[in-house]
């Protein structure tokens, strides 16, 4: 699916007679996908000369243009700066990465707690990206008095 196309994948949403943020059809995933130690070395940002020349790792390349052609929405959600886009950019159409977008300046330091209004599933990448397979874990979540 196109960049152009994303837009159009978005169903409107009311609630209470008023619009609310546009969902996606059912079975459509919003990959965010880190870089560094993710699809590629793990490069610090204190050192961008080593951006243009990290080893992509082949699995990752081969899952996510598969999502992608799979009509799966493929973000790059990275700690890089915007001072490193270009060069970024510049690495991933040169290995064939097919994306929508990117988002940059994703806080440093890892541990992260993800709060959001909508459904939020996380992977912790372990070295070797696979097809997703169902896990049953405990979760931390709001109390909203309702215990299953």
């Amino acid at each position: 699916m196109k960049k152009e196309e994303v837009a159009r994948l978005l169903h409107k949403k009311l609630a209470e007679g008023e619009h609310v943020s546009p969902v996606l059809p059912e079975g459509i995933k919003n990959y965010l996908i880190d870089i560094d130690g993710t699809i590629c070395d793990d490069i610090p940002n204190e050192e961008p000369e080593r951006m243009a020349t990290a080893n992509v790792y082949p699995d990752a390349l081969d899952t996510l243009n598969r999502w992608y052609e799979e009509g799966h929405i493929i973000y790059f959600f990275t700690s890089r700066t915007e001072e490193h886009r270009e060069v970024t950019e510049d690495w991933l159409n040169r290995h064939g990465f097919k994306y929508h977008g990117m988002v940059m300046g994703k806080p440093r330091g890892g541990n992260y707690h993800w709060v959001d209004n909508h459904l939020v599933k996380a992977t912790r990448y372990n070295g070797k990206f696979t097809d997703l397979v169902d896990k049953e874990v405990t979760i931390q979540v709001f109390d909203d008095g309702k215990h299953d």
